[in-house]
């Protein structure tokens, strides 16, 4: 996956339900994001609610262009209506060089023609929201649950502060109210996390906590 900070700038196509959550959150994040849009009327609705929106119709590669969608590191396709205008969307941010492009399916079929132009990541919305994409997508995360009541289990890259360190040295719990479930080290078998826990810049680690103090961690280098 490619990585991501806080500050980059992101691409959506389409602000249907899951490209508007998917938008929505991310600007929430601390991103820019701009999305291009062919309904007129949606299109309007998001003036001021994310950093820019594009009337356009994005399987024209004009207008691709002209958004200079090659300056994004970052694009999500969410077009929902039509099978065609999301390919060619896809094919369009693939042929302007955008390194991470995320793109919802709307059946296999789509998923494996997606995959075969070249999008690097897949999402099929009866798996997955906008807004958990938003959180894949936007950080160190690269598992996301979140339940009902705020609260969430995440399995994340280790920040900066808690490689080379136990748990009890790094005092993550203490410092940002989470707490690490396990830790998976590569070629090793998932292990429940104790305070004498050794994190290395290889692991995965196992997150939970309310969803605003994991979105802290998660921000963090």
């Amino acid at each position: 996956m490619t990585r991501t900070t806080h500050d980059d700038e992101v691409l959506v196509i389409g602000l249907g339900r899951f490209g508007a959550a998917a938008a929505l959150e991310l600007r929430r994040l601390g991103h820019r994001v701009t999305a291009i849009e062919r309904d007129g009327f949606l299109a309007e609705k998001f003036l001021g609610r994310i950093s820019q929106v594009v009337h356009g119709d994005a399987s024209d590669v004009t207008v691709i262009r002209d958004a200079k969608a090659q300056r994004f590191r970052i694009a999500v396709v969410a077009i929902g209506s039509s099978v065609e205008a999301s390919v060619l969307a896809a094919a369009n941010l693939v042929d302007a060089g955008v390194p991470a492009i995320w793109a919802k399916a709307l059946s296999p079929e789509h998923a494996r023609i997606l995959d075969r132009i070249g999008v690097h990541h897949i999402v099929r919305p009866e798996a997955d929201t906008g807004r958990r994409v938003a959180h894949l997508v936007g950080g160190r995360m690269q598992d996301y649950i979140e339940f009902d009541d705020g609260f969430a289990i995440v399995k994340m890259r280790p920040p900066t502060e808690t490689i080379g360190f136990t748990l009890e040295q790094s005092q993550v719990r203490s410092k940002y109210g989470v707490t690490v479930v396990g830790v998976k080290s590569p070629g090793e078998d998932f292990t429940y996390a104790v305070p004498s826990t050794k994190v290395s810049a290889h692991d995965t680690l196992i997150v939970s906590g309310p969803t605003t103090l994991i979105e802290r961690l998660a921000a963090r280098p």
